[in-house]
């Protein structure tokens, strides 16, 4: 074996051991979510110049979204967010809505939406972005099951994710989770929302997160409300009361605003 390849090898190899190796320095760049059981299991919250994965049935896209637009809007809340979609997923999804993701935090007027065509346009595409470090993350959508997105693939994002130091957030809607470098592996359904105030007909958005994958530590499943004020993750709300059925007349509450623009594919 030559020089070259050895100098290669030992190149991939230490490139690896930084994936593998929970450094002290990457351990103190985290973001809590606001949840307190969430943050706890996480060691105080999500990592920054990570990859962290999304996943969803494909009815529950929307809430997937949502969710992942809550994290983003936490990650990033002053920087621009480039959210890379592949074709098909708008087909099935709808278009994002600026108003919607308003709801979750996001400045519209700081979000780059890209249409791939396919999924290895999209790949290439979040590589790209992910390189420049004046992002406040990059998200890479992609809708049913998708082999380019393999532990290869994987890799190649979370190198980049730390090399800049701009997160990268995967949503896979429609998809079975597969092995891959990421630090955190969330499967996301709507959850029921409490009542809404009287001069709303919408409720808090809540969410039933599972933490599949938890690179440094354990795993777990939890109810988790959004508090649009401020902007973070919360334990939902307690009525101790029972509740009276909604009446026929109205609307029932539901458990977040669209973040699609098609009106089909609003959180109930």
């Amino acid at each position: 074996m030559n020089g070259a390849r050895i100098s290669t090898l030992a190149s991939l190899r230490g490139s690896i051991e930084r994936i593998e190796t929970h450094s002290d320095v990457h351990a103190l760049n985290k973001v809590a979510l606001g949840h307190r059981a969430a943050d706890a299991m996480l060691c105080g919250g999500l990592a920054r110049a990570a990859v962290h994965e999304v996943f969803a049935e494909g009815h529950q896209g929307a809430a997937a979204t949502g969710f992942l637009a809550g994290i983003a809007r936490q990650m990033a809340p002053r920087k621009p967010l480039v959210w890379v979609r592949q074709d098909f997923a708008e087909i099935e999804s709808g278009a994002l809505s600026p108003n919607g993701l308003a709801e979750f935090g996001l400045d519209p007027r700081l979000l780059v939406t890209v249409r791939a065509a396919d999924v290895e346009a999209a790949l290439r595409t979040t590589a790209d972005a992910l390189a420049c470090d004046a992002l406040g993350a990059v998200v890479l959508e992609t809708f049913g099951e998708a082999r380019q997105l393999d532990l290869v693939a994987s890799r190649k994002l979370t190198l980049a994710s730390q090399s800049s130091g701009v997160t990268a957030l995967l949503l896979r809607v429609g998809a079975s989770p597969a092995p891959s470098t990421a630090e955190t592996r969330w499967i996301v359904r709507a959850a029921h929302s409490p009542p809404a105030s009287p001069w709303s007909a919408w409720g808090a958005p809540v969410f039933d997160a599972q933490l599949v994958r938890n690179r440094h530590g354990p795993v777990g499943r939890w109810i988790m409300e959004w508090k649009c004020d401020e902007c973070q993750f919360s334990e939902p709300s307690s009525y101790p009361q029972p509740l009276a059925a909604t009446p026929a007349h109205r609307s029932h509450p539901a458990a977040v605003h669209s973040v699609f623009k098609r009106s089909g594919y609003r959180v109930a």
